[in-house]
């Protein structure tokens, strides 16, 4: 019997995508839950107020073994607690990987951050040099521009070079015949 591609069965050997899911899939908004709730369950054991209950809770544990009668003590101080031994242990085992889990997390967008700060890095690193380009080829057109000092030198010159034209009374009559001939003309 044929099957076609819509009656299609889990197979280990086909692409992920053309699989069909077993456990339904999680909703989009919430996949970050349970990696939020590690981070508060690891930051909460790394605070003193955890150690100091842990601590209290170990001390009424024992006290309350110790002191109560027979009949009402439920983990005997005679083999040691074996029973706060066995919580503590769970306690340890379940702590070790939300401990890791969270600092995986926090390797993350620690990794995320650094790609951040080095993209940013290398965007003013391009700035900063395009910049440089920028006012070195600011610099070398300032210099082929003329300057006040030049100006005012030039001016002089034309000046004094009238001056002397006026003091020949050549400059001045010599173009008054020659505008006045061309007038004519």
């Amino acid at each position: 019997m044929a099957r076609t591609d819509d009656t299609r069965q889990e197979r280990l050997d086909s692409p992920k995508g053309m699989r069909t899911r077993v456990l339904p899939t999680r909703r989009r908004g919430r996949g970050d839950t349970f990696g939020r709730a590690t981070e508060g369950i690891a930051r909460a054991m790394g605070t003193p107020w955890f150690l100091v209950g842990l601590t209290l809770f170990c001390a009424v544990w024992m006290g309350y073994n110790a002191l109560a009668p027979k009949s009402w003590q439920f983990d005997s101080a005679a083999i040691g607690f074996t029973a706060l031994t066995l919580v503590l242990s769970l306690q340890a085992s379940y702590a070790a990987p939300l401990i890791l889990l969270a600092q995986n997390r926090q390797d993350d967008r620690d990794r995320v951050q650094f790609e951040q700060d080095r993209q940013r890095a290398e965007r003013n690193l391009a700035d900063t040099e395009y910049l440089a380009r920028e006012v070195v080829a600011l610099r070398l057109a300032m210099r082929d521009m003329a300057s006040k000092d030049f100006i005012r030198a030039e001016l002089r010159s034309l000046l004094e070079e009238l001056d002397r034209r006026d003091a020949d009374g050549a400059g001045l009559a010599g173009f008054a015949d020659e505008a006045g001939s061309g007038a004519r003309g």
